[in-house]
Formats: C-alpha cells, structure tokens, sequence
C-alpha cells in the first residue's frame, strides 16, 4: 500500500515535513511519525478530495516518538483528479499543503505463465530393476532391519507345520499351522520391505 510520510515535531515543536506532491491510484496510508512530543495532528481534504477520499476521525493523537499510521480509503476515480491535503499541528499553530493526485488505476493484464518446453514431455522414467537385483536388495533389507530372525522362524515352521498337520488330519491343528505360517510369512515380508 503506498504512504505518504509526514515527519513531525523535526525540526521545532509542531514542525511538520512531508513532500509536496504524493501520488496514488488506490487507498493508501499516511504515516505520522513524530519525533519529538507527543502532539495532535488534523487531516483535512479539499472539497475537490473529499467526495473521493476518506478517513475514520480527522484528529489524530501520536505518542513522543512515534508513528501512527491513518488509513485513507479511496473511492474509484474514472480521471486524474487533483486536490489538496492539509495537515495541521498545535490546534492550527502550523499548517502544511500537500498537492494529492488520485489517478485511476491501471488496467489490469491476465497473467501468463510461461512454461518450459521439458515440461510438454512426459518425464523419463528411472529403469526397472532386474529381478535378480531385486532379491539382492530385499536380502539386504532383511539383514539391515534385524528380519533373519523372522525369516529362520518362518522357515523352521513352514518345514514343521506342514508334515505336522498332514500327520494329524485334524481341523484345529490345520488351523493353528496355518495361523502360525501367516504370521511368521508376515513378519518376514515386514522385515524385508
């Protein structure tokens, strides 16, 4: 948001400095910042200002070296439209002009994105690896992740709970085997992925 800056009590008690033109196209800010004691400000538009410009209070009260900023809120303006801004200090013992413009604002353009002609193509894609690779690597994932210990259990009772449940013919220990084997296949393919 643009701001006009007035600097008070600078130079002398009341002093005020600010610039003599300021521009804008919008609302825009008035920064009061005082640099000695605290001191009451009054800003005031031109009747040519004032249909277009507006602010909350007029009186405004800043504290020893301090800034205060005062919001101005602008209406849209078809044209330039050229006024004044008063600015007074010490209940009107100093009085500072500054020549306000208000310009309509800009036409806006839409926004165009360039983009990168690697973009038009699909990304390129890493190789598969070969399925030798593969178990290479989940070997070592087991080994790295402490899954041996799984995988020997696995093993041990896959080798036992087969004959075990073919010998015995019976519903529940077929059951209880093929439990055990979900759980320690499990466990091993945890440990290697």
């Amino acid at each position: 948001m643009p701001t006009l800056s007035v600097e008070l009590n600078g130079d002398a008690v009341h002093a005020i400095r600010a610039p003599d033109r300021f521009t804008t196209t919008g609302p825009f800010a008035v920064a009061l910042e005082n640099r000695g004691r605290s001191t009451h400000v009054h800003l005031h538009f031109d009747d040519a200002l004032d249909r277009v410009a507006s602010i909350d209070e007029t009186n405004h009260f800043v504290d020893d070296d301090a800034t205060r900023r005062v919001h101005v809120s602008v209406d849209h303006v078809a044209e330039p439209l050229h006024g004044k801004l008063k600015i007074v200090t010490g209940y009107g013992s100093n009085t500072r002009y500054v020549d306000l413009e208000i310009d309509p604002p800009k036409p806006t353009t839409a926004d165009t994105v360039a983009v990168d002609e690697t973009f038009s193509k699909p990304p390129e894609r890493t190789p598969e690896i070969p399925p030798g690779q593969r178990a290479i690597n989940a070997l070592d994932r087991l080994i790295e992740r402490g899954g041996v210990a799984a995988a020997v259990f696995a093993f041990i009772a896959l080798a036992a709970g087969i004959p075990l449940a073919l010998a015995v013919e019976s519903t529940l220990v077929s059951l209880a085997v093929g439990v055990v084997l979900t759980v320690s296949l499990g466990a091993a393919l945890l440990a290697l992925t």
